[in-house]
């Protein structure tokens, strides 16, 4: 009979705990994401590419490591039609002098359409064509799953169209913003020089205007998280009642949707605003503005000196990055995904390669089991909830039961057969990718909802919650150290994979997530006495994280952080009960001195190991939703009766909270 991993000698197991990233002489008691990473955070440097620096990073560097090899040997050998467009597409992003001689004239035609622009009427047709070539405007136009009929799909409008990371930026006045500002004129300036545009002072200052009115008439991110206000289903034909003065119609038609017969308006009252700035702006200001849209867009793909540029503003100045990007990993990034949400020009066809190389079937089963012990767990926590009534935890209960969850890769691959692409040909290749994946986008309406979707490749380092479709996804990618360890013992993955796991599931009953129901409706299942329950809980953990300073005098904002705090919080407490129950009665060994409870929150605490430069952090907590990784690693525990158990945390210790401040969710 085979030993289960808990009946092994603890001998024969490691920590899978970073025993060179301790500082020894901080406490755990006082401060755990110091004890855990504060040598690690004194010795490691942020690469000069690279605007921050921690366990997902270092694990995405190696994804891409593994990604250029894939691309290289399908650029020398393909073996298909798809290896031959991932070596062609790569080939036309490293061809830099091609790029060079060709200068601006791939885009030229765009360009020339702009300054040809003779009407408002032209101006907003403009506003849609650019989309399905990749490039903004002041409406975001997108397809999704319909929040209040999760089986059909709706198209949606946003408000969209400044430059500068946030609103702030445009409305502050802090020095800080000041400079973004300036930047940013001399950004427009240079692209207008560059282009052989004239008037490019002139026309910096225009831009720079418009653009503040757009930021003025945008929804805050805090309004914009609201699930319920931003659902506001309009008939196509009703929407001159809400903006007379706008041609919707030639919009719709423009971005290849010209029978559109309803749409959500996430945010009307920015559109109503925009009808006003466009009476208040002249039509060469808005052209200039388009053009400047255009050169923004494609500046990264053009010659060095319009790389340069973007990089100045993008990343140097509002980022802090003090080089660019070799061109082999931004080649790699353009081709395969850089991110969430990302999917490069061939992201799922690298994906297949990548998969089949770096994704072991044992971490799948492993995971398999992981979620399971957090379903079973979550299903304990939300049974023994004092706070809740019986009838809504019925309901939460049969919403949990529906989670799917989506582990490694998606079951269906994304069809590139239609894709032209040239090795002697970036900016086409761009631009047909971008009108590809917009048809891709625009083809879902009418049709059932595809549940098989991945909204990531599965070489993405993270993990998401659908609350459209009631799903928890975490690709291949993440599946590693210091997330997942297959020859760890247990304690330290589910205080690594498991609490993110938990995290994801927490999601679907956060402050926005649990608006939805078990189908992914946006629908009410709660009594207003558990939603009142519910919101004086959450109100507490806003106030925990609106009194942590990230940067003197800049504190957290505890309202945009909240959903993924409670995130962060409830998943960490029903991780650690699935920990337990993982055990099945059994005592957890020691190792390397340190308990499995103990473990498990030195788990948890070195995934959030990261290093900041000021500009990204300080672009960071006024756009992430997300906490700084110090309040990842810090702000939940204080909370949890296990952690006070496992260190024998006491008053007078810096992470200390009475047991009647403590905080608990779900």
């Amino acid at each position: 009979m085979t030993l289960c991993r808990h009946e092994s000698a603890a001998q024969d197991l490691f920590s899978g705990i970073d025993p060179d990233g301790f500082d020894h002489s901080v406490r755990p008691q006082d401060d755990l994401y110091r004890h855990v990473n504060g040598r690690w955070l004194l010795s490691t440097q942020i690469p000069a590419d690279k605007s921050n620096y921690g366990s997902f990073t270092a694990l995405n560097d190696a994804a891409r490591e593994n990604i250029r090899t894939i691309i290289e040997e399908a650029t020398k050998n393909p073996a298909d039609a798809n290896d031959r467009k991932v070596g062609d597409f790569y080939a036309s992003f490293m061809n830099e002098q091609l790029i060079d001689e060709r200068g601006l004239n791939p885009v030229q035609p765009v360009l020339d359409a702009i300054a040809d622009i003779s009407s408002r009427k032209e101006l907003f047709r403009h506003f849609g064509h650019l989309q399905t070539l990749g490039i903004g405007g002041p409406i975001g136009f997108f397809v999704s799953t319909d929040a209040k009929d999760s089986s059909r799909y709706l198209a949606a409008i946003v408000q969209s169209g400044t430059t500068l990371p946030d609103r702030d930026y445009y409305l502050e006045d802090e020095d800080k913003y000041l400079t973004a500002r300036a930047a940013l004129k001399s950004y427009i300036a240079k692209l207008f020089e560059l282009a052989g545009l004239p008037g490019g002072e002139s026309a910096a200052n225009q831009i720079l205007e418009l653009e503040t009115k757009l930021a003025k008439a945008q929804w805050s991110r805090t309004e914009l998280r609201d699930a319920e206000k931003r659902y506001n289903k309009y008939k196509v034909s009703d929407l001159p009642k809400l903006t007379p003065k706008l041609p919707w119609s030639v919009f719709f038609e423009a971005v290849g949707v010209p029978d559109l017969t309803e749409i959500n308006v996430l945010t009307p009252s920015f559109f109503q605003a925009l009808e006003a700035i466009g009476d208040d702006t002249t039509l060469s200001a808005a052209k200039a503005y388009l053009s400047f849209r255009v050169l923004d867009g494609v500046a990264p793909l053009l010659s060095k000196p319009f790389v340069d540029a973007h990089f100045e503003l993008h990343r140097k100045q509002l980022a802090g990055v003090p080089e660019q990007k070799p061109r082999w990993k931004r080649g790699v990034d353009a081709t395969s995904g850089g991110g969430a949400g990302d999917f490069g020009v061939l992201g799922e066809v690298v994906a297949q390669i990548y998969v089949a190389r770096h994704f072991k079937p044992e971490a799948k089963r492993r995971m398999d089991e992981l979620v399971g012990n957090l379903m079973k767990a979550y299903k304990n926590s939300i049974g023994n909830l004092t706070w809740m009534t019986d009838d809504t935890k019925k309901k939460a209960l049969q919403k949990l039961d529906k989670i799917t969850p989506k582990i490694g890769y998606p079951t269906k691959w994304r069809d590139y057969s239609k894709l032209e692409i040239r090795a002697d040909d970036l900016i086409g290749n761009m631009r047909r990718s971008a009108q590809h994946e917009h048809q891709r986008m625009i083809n879902k309406l009418g049709k059932p909802v595809d549940r098989t979707e991945w909204g990531m490749t599965p070489q993405t380092v993270n993990a998401y919650y659908n609350p459209g479709k009631n799903e928890i996804v975490f690709p291949a990618a993440i599946l590693q150290p210091p997330f997942f360890n297959a020859d760890a013992d247990d304690a330290v993955n589910y205080g690594g994979i498991g609490a993110v796991i938990g995290h994801e599931i927490s999601h679907g009953f956060d402050d926005q997530g649990s608006k939805y129901d078990g189908d992914g409706n946006l629908e009410n299942w709660w009594t207003d006495e558990d939603r009142a329950a519910f919101e004086k809980l959450t109100s507490q953990l806003v106030a925990q994280y609106a009194g942590y300073e990230a940067l003197p005098g800049k504190t957290l904002n505890g309202k945009l952080t909240l959903g993924e705090n409670i995130a962060d919080l409830s998943g960490m407490a029903i991780a650690y009960k699935a920990y337990i129950l993982s055990l099945k009665g059994r005592k957890a060994p020691v190792i390397d001195g340190h308990t499995g409870p103990q473990r498990y929150f030195l788990g948890w605490s070195q995934i959030w190991r990261r290093l900041y430069r000021e500009e990204e952090l300080v672009r960071r907590l006024v756009v992430d939703p997300h906490s700084p990784s110090a309040f990842r690693g810090n702000g939940p525990v204080t909370n949890l009766n296990a952690f006070y158990e496992a260190f024998g945390v006491k008053p007078g210790d810096k992470l200390y909270k009475p047991p009647g401040e403590r905080i608990q969710i779900w």
